[in-house]
């Protein structure tokens, strides 16, 4: 089928165009609902990003995946450009130069060493070496030092500069940023960052050549490309109607980035873009309740969690299941913690390997290694401080397994941790990963954020620390492995795993379709 569609557009219930800002491998949500609304009688087609720019194009299921090249002039502001004489009136210019000049000076350099080599050879072969050589060569080896430490200053105010300016947060820039937010209102974003229009520009043209009946974005990026394909679509006759999925509350990310300018600009785009949605899904009850405040939304959003396939079948697709203990090199007589996902700051992992010293003989699995990586700055990290403590040979650092064998894989340890720090988007999730630990069947150790401790509490299959504080979650997790099957008695509650499935969720997600498309006689 071309980029116009085909004959299977006619067959199907209505064609779905998915919106997604990355390389859609990796992303298990967007994946189970491009295969379960494909499976349900879609024409699903998802558009993602491909990676290195090269346009890509594969099968999912019965959806049709399509890789677009996004380029991205835009995400260079224009201070990227030229000098910014106020921080570095000395600084190269950002072009290329600095490199230049760096480079040359220690090729200079280099030369001087060999030229002094060859007058010390000549020396020591008895010929004569004139003393006017050995001044001239002195005296260079001065103006090459000199001119090395000038380039190096250059090059040091350049780089300060540019790294300033990076935050986006020093008085000019706030003040520009309040003087378009005070003219343009939402529609700021336009001037704050300019990038959401690569964006556009990418996938705009392709979804209005594909004439949807749904547009499904996911997230706050792809709303705004979504919307306006909408309003373009309908302003041309083409009925459509935009489905918002919203992953995670923007104004709830890292309170670090509201220094700067970029989660304004975000925030103010999602703002405007978000009253074109004809339906919102998203991931927890929290957030449905949070989304509908903050966009005086009608009507209260769809909950599709981040639960896995409950399909057997679906656990061993594509090869059968790695065995966890084995690839950890421990018998299965050796306590194991498992936990999936990255390894950042604000994932509050450094509290488990904190705790190893106190937990005597249990081993840790990290898994956490992306694709094509042998290791990430954070785990590097991880395992120095591992290293410090004395339990690094206790500490699995393993790759990551495709999204519907995650279940089956870490069901060999002992118990499962999400020791997840104090965000506001934190203490709403309920994450992909705690369903997984769930269909695993494993205790868990959750930290104190919000949501995912009320669940923990009232199911009974786990238990909560005090996040960031590694005492307590020795505490907690010498309570789950010393008596584990109580935990897991938890997951024989009826229906408790059957309404965690994703299986499920797509039944709610295939309603919000059919919803939308009923007043039109569709489906």
């Amino acid at each position: 089928m071309g980029f116009d569609g085909g004959a299977g557009a006619a067959a199907s219930r209505g064609r779905v165009v998915m919106l997604v800002d990355n390389g859609v491998n990796g992303d298990s949500r967007v994946q189970k609902a491009a295969r379960s609304a494909a499976d349900a009688g879609w024409e699903v087609i998802l558009l993602g990003r491909a990676p290195g720019g090269v346009p890509q194009t594969w099968r999912l299921g019965g959806a049709e995946v399509r890789l677009l090249a996004v380029a991205d002039p835009l995400s260079r502001r224009r201070h990227e450009y030229r000098r910014v004489f106020r921080r570095g009136p000395l600084a190269y210019p950002p072009n290329g130069i600095a490199a230049h000049r760096k480079q040359a000076v220690r090729a200079w350099e280099t030369d001087l060493r060999l030229r002094a080599a060859e007058l010390d050879l000549t020396a020591r072969s008895g010929r004569p070496v004139p003393g006017w050589r050995r001044r001239a060569l002195a005296a260079e080896k001065v103006a090459a030092s000199v001119t090395g430490k000038w380039v190096s200053f250059r090059y040091w105010q350049l780089t300060r500069g540019q790294k300033d300016r990076r935050k986006l947060a020093g008085p000019v820039d706030r003040f520009y940023t309040w003087f378009w937010e005070t003219v343009r209102g939402d529609g700021a974003w336009r001037r704050l960052e300019p990038a959401l229009w690569d964006w556009e520009l990418a996938f705009g043209p392709v979804v209005d050549r594909l004439r949807p009946d749904i547009i499904h974005a996911n997230d706050y990026k792809m709303l705004g490309v979504g919307a306006r394909a909408t309003l373009r679509l309908r302003a041309a006759g083409h009925p459509v109607q935009l489905v918002w999925d919203a992953h995670e509350f923007l104004p709830g990310l890292n309170p670090a980035l509201s220094r700067g300018r970029w989660l304004r600009a975000q925030c103010a785009h999602e703002r405007e873009h978000a009253p074109v949605a004809d339906a919102v899904v998203t991931v927890s009850e929290a957030l449905a309740d949070l989304l509908q405040r903050e966009h005086h939304l009608p009507e209260r959003p769809t909950v599709v969690l981040n639960a896995p396939n409950a399909g057997a079948a679906d656990a061993t697709d594509g090869g059968p299941v790695p065995d966890l203990r084995a690839l950890c090199g421990i018998g299965s007589d050796v306590p194991l913690l498992a936990y999936s996902g990255a390894v950042a700051p604000v994932r509050g992992v450094d509290v488990v390997v904190e705790a190893l010293p106190a937990l005597a003989g249990v081993h840790l699995a990290l898994v956490s290694l992306p694709p094509g990586r042998s290791s990430t700055p954070s785990i590097d990290a991880l395992l120095r401080r591992a290293g410090e403590l004395g339990v690094a040979d206790r500490v699995h650092v393993l790759p990551y397994v495709p999204h519907h064998q995650v279940a089956a894989f870490l069901s060999a340890a002992d118990a499962a941790v999400s020791p997840l720090v104090h965000l506001p988007n934190h203490e709403i999730a309920l994450s992909n990963k705690f369903f997984e630990y769930s269909h695993a069947r494993l205790p868990i150790v959750v930290s104190d954020v919000r949501t995912m401790a009320e669940t923990v509490r009232s199911t009974g299959q786990g238990e909560v620390f005090r996040a960031q504080d590694a005492a307590d979650f020795a505490r907690a997790a010498r309570a789950v492995l010393a008596d584990p099957e109580r935990y897991r008695a938890a997951y024989d509650r009826p229906g408790l795993l059957e309404n965690w499935t994703w299986e499920r969720q797509a039944e709610a997600l295939d309603r919000v379709y059919t919803r939308l498309l009923a007043p039109a006689g569709v489906g």
